[in-house]
């Protein structure tokens, strides 16, 4: 069996789990990442609960089997097993990295404060920041060592949000993930426009308290 970074690393390159509408249950490889990660008709559950549980679980949700992991029933009962939260179910995006100079102008900063940074050092490993006019820059590992980005727009001029996406792309040699709420309307027009790639969907869970994180480094 494929671990999980393996399996997200050939997502990010277009080679999906196959659609056979399998359930894959693989263990976390850290305390911090538990969830759930649907792809076309093949879903990955991180959990280090019994996959006996999680599959007699699924089968006793009374909905199509294939939208079963991401029933609000599943999750609710996943929550309760493991002691976990959760805050939504995301679209999941991936660009490819790009050559060249950034396509904004950046400062790198260690504001430890800033509400998205705060979030992103919950989330994320070996987590970066840089500041443009009007808005934030935010690279760390995530799920599976993955390197993610997000975004905060706070004023600035029309395409910043884009401009932010697009230079994340510029700042590494290997994919960028983008967790987007479904609702955001704005910020999944600006990661379309920055030429992510919609690849999925996923719901994180929390540990209570707090979560300790996994090895890795940003890119």
């Amino acid at each position: 069996m494929e671990t999980l970074p393996e399996l997200l690393d050939a997502v990010a390159r277009d080679r999906f789990p196959p659609p056979d509408g399998t359930v894959t249950v693989l263990p976390q490889l850290c305390r911090r990442d538990a969830g759930v990660l649907a792809f076309t008709a093949h879903t990955l559950v991180l959990t280090d609960e019994d996959p006996a549980w999680v599959r007699a679980t699924l089968a006793a949700v009374d909905c199509d089997p294939l939208a079963a992991p991401m029933h609000p029933r599943f999750l609710t009962a996943l929550m309760d097993r493991t002691g976990r939260t959760a805050e939504t179910v995301d679209a999941l995006w991936v660009g490819t990295p790009l050559s060249g100079p950034p396509a904004l102008a950046l400062r790198e900063i260690a504001d430890a404060g800033h509400p998205r940074v705060v979030r992103a050092r919950r989330r994320r490993d070996a987590v970066r920041v840089w500041a443009a006019d009007g808005g934030l820059l935010v690279i760390g590992r995530g799920v599976g060592g993955r390197l993610e980005v997000a975004v905060e727009v706070d004023g600035g001029g029309a395409g910043l949000g884009r401009g932010l996406a697009l230079t994340a792309r510029q700042l590494t040699d290997v994919p960028v993930w983008a967790q987007v709420s479904p609702g955001n309307a704005r910020s999944t027009r600006a990661f379309l426009a920055a030429g992510y790639r919609p690849v999925g969907a996923e719901v994180l869970l929390s540990a209570r308290g707090g979560s300790t994180g996994c090895s890795g480094s940003c890119s």
